[in-house]
């Protein structure tokens, strides 16, 4: 599944000549992906095809006849079946290549395998934050959370009193004060999936490592009680860790002079707080992808997979999510399970999934979005290979419920939707504290408390958009770098960034609206 012949520097053809205009990905594909456009009647030698029409950069082009109802191949793997008959040359798209079934061998736990790990005297460290507790932080924010949209509009008040003015300047070690807004809380059930998803994510933020401290704000009457919340999950109010209710407290104005109060009396306690070297074993890292392309399989999605491999070398977890987006890929991710149960709860996910996407009359190849096919991604299936190599090659630790807690250290799964700020809400959630995010087209997000490093899949696309990414991998399929080369360089950049180097969403001030908790059920 992995890009193989493009973990060679350079990208000669097959007979040692001239670059070819194509990336072939595997011997038995029948598929090959444009380097850049390609006109009509060019010859492209190293396949022995010549092309029928303009082939778009990063789309497919037929290598050989594949016929009506035929599997489209690509990574070595199916990623959809000719609608009509394909020949030689043509470019292959959504116009001749579509969804159908076929069989997934899962083979649980067959590709599991010992761990390379670094020894701990060797590993690598960052410098961060140590919490009560032990846990480790990237970020010393002070947040605001909020159980009910109904108290949105004040939490962005208090959040304002202390960014707006000049309050801050007199804790230069505090990163800012952060307000987590969202729309649901209320007119929802009172318990089932989203009340429980709603809770998860809430607690995973208010204990995460990334805040020095934490308000809660309510509205009172909400069907996301804080007591409730409270008593779910043992959380008890303390110097890191207050709540208020607009309704309680006496309306708009009362709520924002007592948060302000609240939150002035932590910031001493929060800018005394000094980064210490931590080793990278605390690192928890978000692996998220958004805007793809035809590039993104080959260049930073398997590039941020061999970054995740060194992560979990030297200890530390990365998480990968988004379940509609590793549709047709989950039978690669079981044969790396750990155990059986831990394969099986990724298929219990997918079935959840299908029936979810079912009775709400939707379809799991709704995916890919219009975006992504204007950059050469056809169905579901092609884009699923391509985001599961995020995951890298180690083994599956894990499978939890979306903002669950990840305790196991390693490569986990996460279920998530496809929509990355919901997604990524989740991650953080869950513990991540560093988010690498690979786009293909340009998506430009940041998620507060936790920084997000952007990856560019092409080359073209980040120098249009330089300042927002923070590391090209175009060089992979241009053959200037290897994928282990520029795994290598993401590894390093989130060793800096989680030492306090500000990516570029951070620097240009992205994360606060970003905070999307996954709603599912009926509003009431």
């Amino acid at each position: 599944m992995t890009a193989t012949k493009l973990e060679q520097r350079g990208t000669t053809g097959s007979d040692g000549g001239e670059a070819s205009l194509t990336v072939r990905l595997s011997p038995n594909d029948n598929v090959v992906v444009s380097r850049a456009e390609i006109l009509e009647a060019t010859p492209v030698p190293q396949e022995g095809v010549t092309t029928t029409t303009v082939i778009p950069t990063g789309h497919k082009l037929a290598t050989r006849a594949i016929a009506q109802g035929a599997p489209v191949v690509k990574y070595d793997q199916v990623i959809g079946f000719a609608t009509r008959a394909i020949a030689a040359g043509d470019h292959v798209h959504v116009h001749n290549c579509g969804m159908g079934d076929f069989e997934r061998d899962y083979a649980y736990c067959e590709g599991a395998k010992p761990t390379d790990f670094v020894t701990e005297d060797a590993r690598a460290s960052f410098q961060g934050f140590r919490r009560p507790g032990g846990r480790a932080g990237t970020r010393n924010y002070i947040g605001i959370l909020t159980s009910v949209n109904c108290s949105a509009t004040v939490a962005r008040y208090i959040a304002e009193a202390f960014n707006k003015t000049g309050i801050l300047n007199d804790y230069p070690n505090v990163d800012g004060v952060a307000a987590f807004v969202h729309s649901t809380g209320c007119g929802m059930a009172d318990s089932g999936d989203g009340y429980e998803a709603l809770q998860r994510t809430l607690w995973g933020y208010a204990r995460h490592p990334n805040f020095a401290g934490v308000l809660m704000v309510g509205l009172g009457c909400e069907v996301n009680q804080i007591p409730f919340l409270l008593d779910a999950y043992g959380l008890q109010p303390g110097e890191r860790f207050q709540t208020l209710t607009i309704q309680e407290t006496g309306g708009t104005r009362r709520t924002v002079d007592a948060a302000i109060e609240r939150i002035t009396a932590m910031l001493p306690a929060a800018n005394a707080a000094r980064r210490e070297t931590v080793p990278a074993s605390e690192l928890t890292l978000a692996l998220q992808c958004g805007g793809s392309d035809g590039y993104s399989g080959i260049t930073a999605n398997p590039a941020l997979g061999a970054a995740a491999d060194l992560l979990v070398r030297n200890g530390g977890t990365a998480i990968l999510s988004e379940t509609p987006e590793i549709y047709g890929a989950e039978h690669l991710l079981t044969r790396r399970a750990i155990s059986r149960e831990v394969g099986e709860k990724l298929i219990d996910r997918i079935r959840w999934w299908e029936d979810y996407t079912k009775r709400n009359g939707g379809e799991m190849n709704n995916n890919p979005s219009p975006g992504n096919k204007a950059g050469g991604l056809t169905t579901i299936l092609e884009k699923s290979l391509g985001a599961a190599a995020k995951g890298g090659t180690t083994n599956l630790m894990g499978v939890y419920k979306y903002a669950e807690e990840v305790a196991a250290k390693g490569f986990c799964f996460m279920d998530s939707p496809g929509y990355d700020p919901c997604s990524v809400t989740g991650q953080v959630a869950a513990g991540a504290n560093v988010v690498c995010f690979t786009t293909g087209r340009g998506s430009v997000f940041g998620f507060k408390p936790s920084p997000s490093i952007k990856l560019a899949t092409n080359s073209a696309m980040y120098r249009r958009m330089a300042e927002d990414m923070d590391i090209n991998c175009g060089g992979i399929v241009d053959g200037e770098k290897s994928v282990a080369e520029v795994g290598q360089e993401i590894f390093d950049k989130i060793l800096a960034v989680a030492s306090g180097h500000p990516s570029k969403s951070e620097a240009l001030g992205f994360g606060d609206a970003e905070f999307i908790p996954w709603q599912i059920g009926a509003v009431m």
